[in-house]
C-alpha cells in the first residue's frame, strides 16, 4: 500500500518552490522595477524581507531595479534641524535649505542603507541617484511654485543596462538635476514608472501601505485583483480610485502606455509580498495590464 507522506514544513517549502518554477522560467532575464516605500522601509522585519526577496529575484535570473524615496527619514532630519515640513496638495514644499536635507538623506543615508541591506543578503546592489550618468533629467514642477520639486523630463537608461547585464541591482534615489545642474526632489512613484518605461520592463511594482486598489460600486473594501487600463481610468473618473491611490494608479497607466507589460500595486506590510505577486497564480495585490 502506498502511503501519502505527511505535509511537513520542508515539504510545503519544496512544493512552493516547485510551483514557482514556471514563473522563474518565464521571467528569467526580464527587468522588474520596484518602487520601495511605506512601512516596508520603516519596520525592520519588513525591510529585511524585502532585501531577501530582491536578492532572491536576482539569484533566479530576474533583473530587479529599486527606486526609493524616504519621507519619514527626511522628516526626522528636518526636525533635528528645526526645519518645519510643509506640504501643499500632498507635495513637500522644498526650499533650498530643505532640498539640502532631502539630498543628504536620500542619496547619502537611505540609499546606502538599502544597498548595504541587499549586499548583506548576498546581492550585488549599487547605489545611484537620478543625477548619476544623467539617468533622470528633472524639470521644475509647476514652474517652481513649491520650490525644488521636480518632474521627470526624460530618462536615459544607458547607465543601468551594463549594470543589469553584469548581475548588479541598481538602487536609485528619486533626486535628479535639471538642465542647469540644480537638484530637485521627485516623487519616487513617478521616477519608478518612467525608469520602467525606459527599460521596457516586464513589471512595475509599487510597494504601498494598502492591499491594492480597493472598491467598486457597492463593494468599497473589495480588493480589485486585476484591472485593464480602461477599467482603471473609469474607476479614477468615477472617484472610486481617489486620494493617494489616484497618482499611483496614474503612474501605472503611464508606464503601461509606454510599453511596460504589467503594473502591480502591492501591500508592502505583508512579508514577502514581492514573491507572492510574482511567483504565484493568485498574487496578492492589484495588477493593471493592457
Amino acid at each position: 500500500m502506498n502511503m501519502v507522506p505527511p505535509l511537513t514544513p520542508d515539504l510545503t517549502r519544496a512544493q512552493v518552490l516547485s510551483e514557482a518554477l514556471p514563473y522563474i522560467q518565464r521571467f528569467a532575464g526580464r527587468t522588474v522595477v520596484i518602487k520601495y516605500g511605506g512601512a516596508a522601509m520603516v519596520q525592520e522585519d519588513l525591510r529585511q524581507a524585502v532585501f531577501r526577496d530582491v536578492t532572491l529575484l536576482a539569484c533566479v535570473g530576474l533583473r530587479p531595479v529599486m527606486v526609493h524615496g524616504g519621507g519619514p527619514e527626511i522628516n526626522t532630519w528636518l526636525a533635528k534641524l528645526a526645519i518645519k515640513p510643509e506640504f501643499r496638495s500632498g507635495l513637500r514644499v522644498t526650499s533650498a535649505e530643505t532640498m539640502d536635507v532631502v539630498e543628504m538623506v536620500l542619496v547619502g543615508r537611505v540609499n546606502k542603507q538599502i544597498v548595504n541591506g541587499i549586499n548583506h543578503q548576498g546581492g550585488l546592489a549599487v547605489g545611484l541617484s537620478g543625477s548619476d550618468g544623467q539617468l533622470v533629467q528633472a524639470r521644475p514642477y509647476d514652474n517652481g511654485s513649491i520650490g525644488f520639486v521636480g518632474e521627470v523630463e526624460r530618462v536615459s537608461p544607458d547607465l543601468l543596462i551594463p549594470l543589469l547585464e553584469q548581475g548588479y541591482i541598481p538602487v536609485i534615489s528619486s533626486v535628479a538635476a535639471d538642465l542647469s545642474g540644480v537638484s530637485h526632489n521627485i516623487n519616487a512613484d513617478i521616477v519608478a514608472g518612467e525608469i520602467a518605461a525606459a527599460l521596457h520592463a516586464e513589471k512595475l511594482i509599487l510597494l504601498t501601505d494598502t492591499p491594492g486598489v480597493l472598491g467598486q460600486p457597492g463593494l468599497a473594501n473589495t480588493l480589485l485583483t486585476h484591472l485593464t487600463i480602461g477599467e482603471a481610468r473609469q474607476l479614477m473618473a468615477g472617484g472610486v480610485v481617489s486620494g493617494g491611490m489616484a497618482p499611483k494608479t496614474e503612474c501605472c497607466i503611464r508606464a503601461l502606455a509606454q510599453g511596460v507589460r504589467s503594473a502591480h500595486i502591492l501591500d508592502g506590510r505583508v512579508p514577502h509580498a514581492l514573491l507572492q505577486e510574482i511567483f504565484t497564480d493568485a498574487g496578492i495585490g492589484t495588477m493593471i495590464s493592457t
